[in-house]
């Protein structure tokens, strides 16, 4: 991975990146979309996601562990390291569902950007499926004002959209074989388009941070040590679970997603699809 600090500072994005086996990769997809797709399962996420799975899932947090995982995000944050959370993005064969172009920091509540995002592919991804979309060196820009749309068949939180004009000449179309991993920067433009392909489109979404990262939307989050020391404790710990889809990780999925929900529908009086 020669280079990737300086072409991740240039391009806000570094990929690809071979984490688990191809079989691996697909193996956890079907595993966690049993679990979202389960009946028995409501309010595992919002707008239809599957928000945390590594709060449930002993494979999923085996994936947010991973060694590989961690030396890259190391090298872009430092040594001391956390888990603030994790989406399956789950586009069905032949739907509409797409991803708006949008700055992932905009509505986390964070006091700074050190944070970086790694997209694990849990099968292929291509253009035909809805791969993601990065806008190339966006990431400078800085913040930019998004619009809430709540528009039907975007898979984000608010529909947000970023207030910005994306230069086709800039946009990189982000395919991955089966495990392998993407990495962007939480104010890199991107998106992703409808998958119409025959097959699901799985991807698992990790958030790394800097120990020293604050939140500053909401007085109480949550953040999983997975590399180094936390001497700041500016989130209160979640742990693995030890067993898969306990009554314990369960109560614990939830308090984690009420507590973050607090930053991410902060002035917003349309949470329809949010767990509440």
């Amino acid at each position: 991975m020669t280079g990737l600090v300086e072409r991740y500072a240039a391009d806000g994005y570094f990929f690809p990146v071979d984490v688990l086996d191809p079989e691996q990769a697909r193996t956890l997809g079907e595993e966690l979309l049993a679990i979202r797709n389960a009946p028995r399962f409501v309010g595992l996420g919002n707008n239809d996601q599957f928000n945390h799975p590594h709060l449930l899932s002993r494979a999923a947090a085996d994936l947010v562990r991973h060694p590989v995982l961690l030396d890259v995000a190391e090298s872009l944050l430092g040594p001391d390291l956390l888990v603030w959370g994790a989406t399956l993005f789950a586009k069905p064969p032949h739907s509409g569902n797409y991803v708006s172009w949008h700055q992932d920091l905009h509505y986390w509540g964070f006091d700074c950007d050190d944070e970086v995002s790694a997209w694990v592919a849990l099968g292929p991804v291509t253009e035909a499926s809805g791969c993601m979309r990065f806008a190339r060196g966006s990431h400078v820009v800085g913040g930019i004002e998004h619009n809430d749309t709540f528009a039907p068949g975007n898979s984000l939180t608010r529909g947000q959209e970023a207030m910005f004009e994306v230069n086709e000449d800039d946009v990189v179309l982000v395919e991955l074989a089966s495990g392998q991993a993407s990495f962007h920067h939480g104010r890199l433009l991107h998106g992703s388009g409808p998958n119409g392909t025959d097959d699901w489109r799985l991807g698992l979404a990790i958030q790394y941070i800097g120990a020293h990262v604050r939140q500053v939307a909401t007085e109480l989050d949550y953040a999983m040590p997975v590399r180094g020391v936390d001497r700041f404790h500016n989130f209160a710990h979640v742990s693995a679970p030890d067993v898969d889809l306990s009554p314990e990780s369960l109560a614990w999925h939830r308090r984690v997603m009420l507590a973050q929900n607090d930053a991410i529908y902060e002035s917003t009086e349309d949470v329809d699809g949010a767990v509440r």
